[in-house]
């Protein structure tokens, strides 16, 4: 995993507008595998080439969650990071993620309120300049005077 260190924590006293975090990843056929695993998810577009060959992917691609995950991580482990709280994220996938593909998941914030401790993000991830995937987040940010 390639990524833009540190990890950690940054609380939303020290959050700014524009500030991204992000991390690069190879998808690879164990991610694949171990993420049917997990979710129980063995749609066969994942897992079989010969099936995957007759869609409209012609060929396989991993799961959509899968991708959606490296934006959890970049939120759990980066910005905010420790002790963040998921409120809610919306997806949207525009193109498929293939075994093999190096994927880079962005996090931006793009509001914060400080009251709340509520924090939303902007979040996409790419292959190359595709866009594989676009999202907001809303989370709970942790803070110097709770945490």
């Amino acid at each position: 995993m390639l990524d833009n260190l540190p990890r950690g924590t940054i609380v939303i006293e020290d959050l700014e507008i524009g500030l991204t975090r992000h991390l690069q990843k190879q998808v690879t056929d164990r991610d694949i595998e171990l993420f049917a695993e997990v979710s129980t998810d063995r749609n066969p577009v994942h897992l079989d080439d010969d099936y995957a060959r007759d869609t409209i992917f012609e060929g396989r691609i991993a799961h959509g969650m899968l991708t959606a995950g490296l934006i959890s991580a970049v939120i759990g482990e980066q910005l905010p990071g420790h002790g963040t709280v998921y409120l809610g994220q919306t997806l949207k996938f525009m193109a498929p993620v293939r075994p093999g593909d190096t994927v880079r998941a962005e996090v931006t914030v793009e509001g914060i309120d400080h009251a709340k401790r509520r924090v939303t993000l902007a979040t996409r991830c790419l292959v190359g300049d595709t866009v594989v995937l676009k999202g907001e987040a809303v989370v709970l940010a942790p803070s110097r005077k709770f945490d």
